[in-house]
């Protein structure tokens, strides 16, 4: 899978640097461009559509919010995740309206933004997919009040269990309904086969997922992993 490309929007050049240091820990998104203005987006915009943009709210020559309207002219395609200060009522009000992916409110850690993050990844890979859509990714894209198809992960993770990307595994998981092989997952997911399988392996030892072997064209044995019910 190609890594997700972001477009950073940030007039403060530190605070810029931080967003590019956090994304460059986050395994399969690539910073393909910054820009400090309005008018400077719009021109990256011109020749390329990002995945994702990263939005500060208060530019130098325009406010956030009001240039995501051009951004969604000029790339349609692009989502937007707000990073910004602001708690104005009209400000959140026009965000919510223009229906941003998600609203990160300064100062903030890198697991808050890994977790923006994730969530986002996660929905680009199911709107990627052209079968038909299951009741439960459905239910993943428009979540109802006390339905959220996250699941608890243990509250004592072995070091390099990350709880984050542990979500994210069974999420992607609980919908695959023939299982998944660590090499499927990693693809679907964007890392690496052998982090998937410690991540599916771990939770054979929770019991949150079982293991079958199944045989290939070949008659290859292939270790295919399911969420237990």
């Amino acid at each position: 899978m190609n890594n997700i490309e972001v477009l950073v929007i940030e007039d403060d050049v530190r605070v810029a640097d931080v967003h590019c240091r956090f994304l460059e820990k986050i395994e399969g998104f690539t910073v393909i461009a910054r820009a400090s203005t309005g008018e400077e987006a719009l021109d990256w915009l011109q020749s390329f559509s990002p995945h994702l943009i990263l939005l500060d709210v208060f530019l130098p020559d325009i406010l956030g919010v009001d240039l995501i309207d051009k951004i969604q002219e000029v790339s349609p395609t692009s989502s937007i995740i707000l990073i910004t200060a602001a708690t104005e009522a009209h400000i959140v009000q026009k965000a919510y309206q223009k229906n941003v992916t998600d609203y990160i409110l300064k100062p903030f850690t890198f697991e808050q933004l890994k977790e923006s993050i994730e969530k986002f990844r996660y929905k680009y890979l199911l709107l990627k997919n052209n079968e038909k859509f299951t009741h439960e990714k459905i239910q993943y894209l428009w979540p109802k009040a006390g339905s959220s198809p996250l699941q608890e992960t243990p509250l004592l993770l072995p070091k390099g269990i990350d709880p984050t990307t542990m979500n994210h595994v069974i999420n992607h998981l609980s919908i695959m309904e023939n299982g998944s092989t660590a090499e499927l997952l990693g693809k679907n997911i964007g890392v690496s086969r052998s982090t998937a399988r410690r991540y599916l392996e771990f939770l054979v030892t929770q019991k949150q997922v079982y293991t079958e072997l199944t045989y290939g064209t070949v008659g290859r044995p292939e270790r295919r992993y399911f969420i237990s019910t």
